[in-house]
């Protein structure tokens, strides 16, 4: 049976759901181990007060229609709010953000109203541990305009599971276009502020030493949504529905710079971030451009 809760025109608090995710959880026990959630806001308008500094933040231009990632920051309360429910076995904290891919299939316009449903789906047990993914559509008018998929990871060994030597590392590609992006160390106070992600690892360094970072890492989040900023200033950059992946890899630490790497090909951009020296990437991905 499906659990699902719905809010109308204003998203749930943060505070109490945060104040839950400090709890501690059970874990998976065997088989299925994540419940049947759902939460529904409807009628949320898209022009709210974060969203001038959420353009800012990002580096998006300013425009008619919202940014792109716009909507994931709509949904996170609702995100959250399945992640800190009380049948959801895994603890917050833990969780790792892997994957993340957005198809946004027309323009979504400053103050228009949208729908959004949020779900637990996608459970799949890996040699890393239980892989599961938020599913988010937003909808205006009852026509689908926007979806994403969140891949997290909840570490665990498998058991009795041998532990397999380490693939070679493939050599990182070079991309022919290059821009260079610099990130301050309050970065992560900043996004956090308008994104509702208070995770501590992204606030400071003291707090993400708490956690084995030397320093606060910038959110996953920001680094997608200013690559796309960056990216659809591009000459070049195509109008029309289109999905953007990304795949997490290594934490851009706070302050720091990074260099945005990226190719063109006919209905298709490659792009990566990568550390200062280009030697390693902080994410990598594909945008695509979809038939009308």
């Amino acid at each position: 049976m499906t659990n699902t809760y719905t809010f109308k025109n204003q998203p749930p608090g943060l505070w109490p759901m945060y104040s839950r995710a400090v709890m501690p959880k059970s874990g998976p026990t065997g088989g299925k181990a994540l419940p049947a959630l759902t939460a529904d806001l409807i009628g949320v308008a898209t022009n709210n007060a974060n969203l001038a500094r959420y353009t800012a933040v990002c580096g998006f231009a300013p425009h008619t229609s919202v940014p792109l990632t716009w909507p994931h920051i709509l949904a996170f309360p609702l995100q959250l709010k399945l992640l800190t429910d009380k049948q959801f076995p895994l603890p917050l904290l833990g969780l790792v953000h892997l994957r993340n891919r957005i198809t946004q299939y027309r323009p979504i316009g400053v103050g228009e109203r949208l729908d959004i449903h949020v779900r637990l789906d996608g459970e799949n047990h890996t040699s890393r541990g239980l892989e599961f993914d938020l599913v988010t559509e937003a909808r205006s008018g009852g026509t689908l305009v926007w979806e994403e998929v969140s891949t997290n990871l909840f570490r665990q060994a498998s058991a009795g599971a041998a532990r397999k030597p380490a693939d070679k590392k493939p050599e990182l590609e070079r991309y022919p276009n290059t821009l260079s992006v610099s990130a301050a160390e309050n970065l992560g106070r900043r996004y956090g502020k308008v994104s509702g992600d208070l995770n501590l690892i992204h606030l400071h360094a003291l707090t993400a030493k708490a956690f084995g970072f030397p320093r606060a890492i910038a959110h996953g989040m920001w680094s997608k949504a200013h690559a796309v900023a960056q990216l659809e200033q591009q000459p070049g950059w195509q109008k029309g529905p289109v999905t953007v992946t990304c795949n997490f890899k290594k934490p851009f630490f706070l302050p720091g710079n990074a260099q945005l790497n990226w190719r063109q090909a006919e209905g298709q951009w490659d792009y990566q971030l990568l550390d200062s020296q280009g030697n390693a990437p902080h994410l990598s991905g594909e945008i695509i451009w979809l038939k009308d």
